[in-house]
Formats: C-alpha cells, sequence, structure tokens
C-alpha cells in the first residue's frame, strides 16, 4: 500500500492528500486500502494475543515461536484485498477474523465499522464479533485491538495543528450513550476548520456532560498549546459566555454568528406554515451583498406586509 499510520478522523482529509482522486472508482481503492490496513492490525493483534508474548520478547518462556506469514487474499466489497496471515511454529493459531478457507470479508467491513461506532467496550466488540462467528472472545484479546485503535485516535487528537486557520467552526453535538446501563446524553465538543488551502479539517472531538463557555476556553486554550496563533473568523452560535471564551483565547479572531442558529431560533416565533416564506426572504437577506442592500430587501418586504418596525 505505501501510505500507513492513517489517522481515525482524517479520512477524507488523508484520500485527498495521498491519493489522485478523480471518480468514484478512485475513492473506493483508497477505501479498500483502508480496510485492508484494519483488517491486518486485527489479525495481528489476534496473533499476539494466541502466541501469549509480544515480539522481541526475550523475557517471557516460550514453548511456540513465529514463524513468518503466509499470503492470503480474500474478497471484500471493495474488491480483492491481499492480506499476511501471522503463522507459528505449531501450525495452532487458527484466525477468527479472518477463518481459515474463508475467502469473503465482505461482511466483516461492516462489523469492524461497528466495533468503532459502539464505543469498543468489551461487551460491544465481543457481540460484534459474535454476531460474525457466532463465537465468544477473550477481553484481553478484545482489549489488544481496541488499544492499537485508542492509541491512534489519541495520537490524532494531541497532533500538532497549523498556526493558523481563516475559518473555524465550532458547535457542540448532543449524542445519547449509554453509561452505567442508563442512557444519557452527551456533549460532544467539535471543531472544524478551513486550512489555507481551502480544506476542511476537523481539529478534534471533545466529550462533556454539557455544553458551556468555560469547558469552550478550555478547547481553544488546547488549540494554542497545539500550535495554533492565529484565527481570522470564528463561527458559533450564541452559548451565553462563549463570546468571552473566544476573546480570551484569540483576542483578535472575529466572531460570527452562525446563520443557521440565528434562522433556527427565529423559526420558534414563526407558524409552521409561514417558515418557509421566512426562510425565504432571511436567505436573500443574509446572501446580500452587502448590509445596506440586506435592510433594502427587508424594507421593501415589511412595506408589502404593510408592517413598520422602527430602528431597522
Amino acid at each position: 500500500m505505501g501510505k500507513k499510520n492513517i489517522k481515525n478522523e482524517e479520512v477524507a482529509k488523508w484520500i485527498l492528500e495521498n491519493y489522485d482522486i478523480k471518480s468514484p472508482r478512485d475513492i473506493q481503492e483508497a477505501l479498500k486500502d483502508i480496510f485492508k490496513d484494519s483488517l491486518q492490525t486485527a489479525m495481528n493483534a489476534e496473533f499476539e494475543e494466541h502466541m501469549g508474548y509480544e515480539r522481541y520478547d526475550n523475557k517471557t518462556e516460550k514453548t511456540n515461536y513465529r514463524n513468518g506469514y503466509s499470503d492470503k487474499s480474500v474478497h471484500g466489497s471493495f474488491g480483492d484485498i491481499d492480506l499476511q496471515i501471522p503463522r507459528d511454529r505449531n501450525g495452532e493459531f487458527d484466525p477468527q477474523i479472518v477463518p481459515k478457507h474463508k475467502r469473503d470479508v465482505s461482511d466483516i467491513e461492516k462489523k469492524v465499522i461497528a466495533l468503532y461506532g459502539k464505543g469498543m467496550s468489551t461487551r460491544d466488540i465481543n457481540d460484534a464479533i459474535h454476531d460474525i462467528y457466532g463465537i465468544e472472545i477473550s477481553a484481553s484479546m478484545v482489549s489488544k485491538i481496541t488499544d492499537q485503535v485508542i492509541d491512534a485516535a489519541l495520537e490524532w487528537q494531541n497532533r500538532p495543528l497549523r498556526s493558523t486557520y481563516p475559518i473555524v467552526f465550532v458547535d457542540a453535538i448532543y449524542f445519547s450513550v449509554k453509561q452505567d446501563n442508563h442512557i444519557v446524553k452527551k456533549a460532544v465538543y467539535t471543531i472544524l476548520g478551513i486550512n489555507s488551502d481551502g480544506f476542511k479539517e476537523v481539529l478534534g472531538l471533545w466529550v462533556g456532560e454539557a455544553e458551556s463557555a468555560a469547558f469552550w476556553l478550555s478547547i481553544f486554550n488546547e488549540l494554542k498549546n497545539r500550535g495554533v496563533k492565529n484565527i481570522l473568523i470564528i463561527c458559533s452560535d450564541g452559548l451565553s459566555g462563549i463570546s468571552q471564551a473566544i476573546n480570551n483565547a484569540f483576542p483578535e479572531a472575529i466572531q460570527q454568528r452562525c446563520i443557521v442558529h440565528l434562522i433556527r431560533n427565529s423559526c420558534k416565533h414563526v407558524a409552521a406554515k409561514d417558515r418557509k416564506n421566512l426562510c425565504d426572504d432571511m436567505r436573500k437577506i443574509y446572501t446580500a451583498t452587502n448590509e445596506e442592500m440586506g435592510k433594502k430587501y427587508l424594507m421593501t418586504q415589511l412595506k408589502n406586509e404593510n408592517l413598520n418596525i422602527q430602528n431597522v
């Protein structure tokens, strides 16, 4: 493949930087490479669990030894994939991720995604593997597999960032998650930046109990510690205190209220049957070339509706 160390949350950016994407077929080839690496990593972790000791461990007493690899080609949703199956000298390793004589792994791709999406708890991953093979896997094997993913995720979350981002969008998204056998709401703080090359880049994801300006300030300070010196425009909602948090961390940045949030808040005060017309009118105002043109269109609409608003 020749392109390693992909970070979980940078898939789209990584594909654009490492592949000459000109068609949907090119994207499929990139996704095939990503899935191949995930499958190979999981199989290697399974082999480590079977052997009971890590490579180059000279302290553990051994009754079995590594014996290289054998090549195997399997078929997936994105096409044929070439894998290297680890071998042990005693011939006892029986892989479960890609069982012996299995040549079609298209169903595994959905399960690999499930391993990430279910939160990577031992029970959830065991359930996912059990759905595929009807077998149980040990907690230590699950830990070995997920630890490699967690390490990659932490590396991505703490990676150095560019010094300048022209535009940054900040918002919190709420998800329902299971915690202590209860379903609770968690706020996932999300920062999406537009870099100087014009590409979107997720700067990070943070999980909190609820959205707060104090938490945003700690995130902004973390961005500074990771190398961000200048942000020209920060687009956010109207959370109380977030303006002060932005000013404390990036005093020269311009705060832009998110138009989507403003329109959504305005629609709360309008009957459902009138919302489409309202949104159409507001779109013309927000997309006006300048403030004067926006005011002119607003006043025209007010006259048409025989309304009068002072100090517009």
